[in-house]
């Protein structure tokens, strides 16, 4: 299985390990004729013990699915976390929340972990996090959680849309440019959040010019994002990846959603300031 794309090899020749192990020691590539001792059998049959069964290959459907899975997930939890967790306690769990979110995600990221129990458990931890950050910002802009869940879909279709159509393509270097400035995004990101940890405001979050640009950068990015899950999903079910890495789709898509939400409700609570 040869790609452009890093993170797919990787999981390509995963998927290629996983259905040369299923056929055990007689598989393809044994000399028919011989048992495991290297004597010869009289009947052929007897070379080749059933196989088990293969490995399910991921379809787009698979993606889709598991995608509302964990869309519903998210909702619930941030439905839960908004109406359940009292006021004394929402900032302590809004941060741990956030930290915690934080580093499953990137374990998963890094990892290329499918593993569904992991990703349901990021999905709930991230819900809260969205329901008490929502709920902070619709305290003081009311009805701007619906402007921004609004905003977040649509562009998402939107993208969804223009990459069904093929106006933008998940090219070889359009993936090695986006990849870049989003780890230049996060990079800055945390180390503005450092410098907001000690009192240092370098006008990145603070509803300035610098902000508002900052934000539309980010928008734009995010946006993108779904590009790279769009072709990631495309290739990975045509080479054959197994079931599971639906998941790890699934996943992408969710993180590229929050970070979009973020983002667009913060923008709009900048232009209500202005």
């Amino acid at each position: 299985m040869k790609t452009s794309n890093p993170v797919l090899s990787q999981l390509g020749r995963a998927a290629e390990r996983e259905r040369a192990g299923a056929y055990g020691a007689y598989g393809p590539g044994a000399a028919p004729g011989y048992g495991p001792a290297g004597y010869d059998q009289p009947y052929p049959s007897q070379a080749y013990p059933a196989a088990p069964p293969a490995v399910r290959p991921m379809t787009i459907d698979d993606v889709v699915v598991r995608t509302v899975a964990l869309l519903a997930i998210t909702a619930l939890s941030a439905a839960a976390a908004w109406v359940l967790i009292p006021a004394p306690l929402e900032l302590p769990a809004l941060i741990g929340a956030a930290v915690v979110g934080l580093v499953l995600g990137l374990v998963i990221s890094f990892m290329r972990m499918a593993n569904p129990v992991l990703v349901g458990v990021y999905a709930v931890v991230e819900g809260a996090f969205l329901g008490l950050i929502s709920k902070q910002f619709e305290t003081f802009y009311d009805g701007i959680v619906l402007q921004a869940t609004t905003a977040t879909f649509g562009v998402f279709f939107l993208m969804a849309i223009l990459y069904r159509a093929r106006v933008i393509r998940a090219t070889p270097k359009f993936a090695r440019i986006l990849i870049s400035v989003m780890m230049g995004l996060f990079a800055v990101m945390m180390i503005n959040l450092v410098f907001a940890l000690f009192g240092v405001n370098t006008g990145l979050r603070d509803g300035s010019a610098l902000a508002i640009g900052f934000s539309l950068v980010c928008i734009v990015v995010a946006s993108l994002s779904f590009v790279l899950n769009f072709g990631e999903i495309e290739e990975g079910v045509r080479m054959g990846l197994p079931q599971k890495y639906a998941w790890t789709a699934a996943f992408g898509i969710l993180v590229g959603l929050v970070w979009l939400y973020l983002e667009i409700l913060r923008l709009l609570s900048f232009l209500q300031d202005d």
